[in-house]
């Protein structure tokens, strides 16, 4: 059995655990919860981590969208699955969603199905655009950015050829 921390322990190592990367409330919870912090006194914590700007689940939202679509070149649908996994609220998923620059988006999104696109072996072209298409949109990407994109890369070949 894991030994309990006191609040204070806890409040400690939580500022740590919040210096080192941007959490949210959900991430914060876990953890005290893994420490072993009874559950009377999680939620004073949280309100203290809150008021020292330690968490800030909007500030949280905006930079979590902003890695993940540029870096893991994840969709808007997955971003908001995982963000509303995270119990971040709505308005604060509009907000950073914001933060995405549509031409950006849709140009990370034409460069994952241009790689992709060289490692499908298919003699048929039908089943290359299927295969494409259930490709973007198992990373989260919403049928009108995927369309978009196929048609960007059909008219790039076609200038090419």
């Amino acid at each position: 059995m894991k030994k309990e921390c006191t609040e204070e322990q806890a409040r400690l190592k939580a500022e740590a655990y919040c210096v080192g990367a941007e959490r949210c409330t959900n991430d914060v919870l876990r953890k005290l919860k893994q420490w072993g912090l009874p559950e009377k006194l999680h939620e004073s914590v949280i309100d203290y981590l809150k008021k020292e700007r330690y968490i800030d689940d909007t500030r949280f939202a905006i930079a979590f969208v902003r890695d993940k679509y540029r870096f893991n070149q994840w969709g808007i649908i997955r971003l908001v699955m995982e963000l509303e996994y995270r119990n971040i609220d709505k308005p604060s998923i509009k907000l950073a969603l914001k933060e995405i620059d549509k031409e950006e988006y849709l140009s990370i999104l034409t460069e994952l199905l241009r790689k992709k696109s060289q490692s499908i072996e298919t003699d048929n072209e039908y089943e290359r655009k299927g295969k494409l298409l259930r490709f973007a949109a198992g990373h989260g990407y919403e049928m009108d950015a995927i369309l978009q994109s196929m048609e960007r890369l059909k008219d790039e070949d076609e200038m090419v050829d």
